[in-house]
């Protein structure tokens, strides 16, 4: 019986390694699917995402996130009135800050642009990935605040890594962590998301919540409103020429 019980213990632990084997490109594909297929997702060519972001534990700005493909993106932000702007046109950067007394826009430093170039990519740095210069490693199984979740490491083109956890029954992403290095200091952040929502057939997170990892207090994004294939203007995120500011 001992024997029995023995063999039975191993043969259970190989099933269960087995079924817990992925590859890289499996997850990716898995993910994928999870959202709506890779042809519902490349049909989106502009998002626009609408909802309030939550700061310093509980301050509410009216925010908004503006997406175009192949990698334009704009954030704005709106409070008592002022409304900060930070947009990205797929190579350089600006910004326009009114809450610290800077009403003309200001050209973002090299070393800024990094963040804003990965979060132009709403399809994920994992999703066509050699295409972007960007290399996959599977890290295996982990679990994230009890949940159980595939991790993925994903090494940037520019050099910056961004670890992914993927929900090991639904293959949406739960948790994102970059790895980046801005003047010469590493920098660690992380998000959290969920309450995905279908929007033209493909899934997004309505809520996100990021922030240095370990911090207990993260801010916090929630879509309130979200559009795909609006038409938007290339000029939305170019520098405004009317200002000689950051020149």
């Amino acid at each position: 019986m001992r024997i029995r019980l023995g063999l039975f213990a191993v043969v259970t632990s190989l099933v269960a390694v087995s079924a817990h084997a992925i590859t890289a490109d499996e997850l990716v594909a898995k993910n994928v699917a999870a959202r709506g297929g890779m042809d519902s997702l490349q049909a989106i060519k502009t998002l626009r995402l609408e909802g309030k972001l939550i700061v310093d534990g509980g301050l509410e700005i009216a925010a908004t996130q503006i997406y175009k493909r192949p990698s334009y993106y704009r954030f704005e932000g709106t409070l008592q009135g002022m409304t900060m702007i930070q947009s990205y046109d797929g190579k350089d950067g600006w910004r326009i800050f009114p809450f610290q007394g800077r009403k003309d826009p200001e050209r973002t430093a090299a070393d800024d642009l990094k963040e804003f170039s990965e979060q132009s990519d709403f399809d994920g740095a994992w999703v066509n990935a050699s295409a972007k210069g960007n290399k996959l490693q599977y890290l295996g199984a982990e679990d994230v605040d009890g949940t159980d979740a595939h991790k993925l490491k994903v090494t940037l083109a520019n050099g910056d890594l961004e670890y992914v956890y993927f929900d090991s029954d639904q293959f949406l992403v739960i948790r994102t962590m970059q790895q980046r290095t801005v003047r010469g200091v590493e920098i660690q952040q992380e998000t959290e998301y969920s309450d995905y929502e279908k929007v033209n057939g493909t899934y997004f997170a309505f809520a996100s919540a990021s922030g240095s990892v370990g911090a207990t207090q993260k801010d916090k994004f929630t879509v309130e409103k979200a559009e795909a294939n609006a038409t938007v203007d290339d000029g939305l995120f170019a520098f405004p020429a009317a200002s000689g500011a950051g020149k």
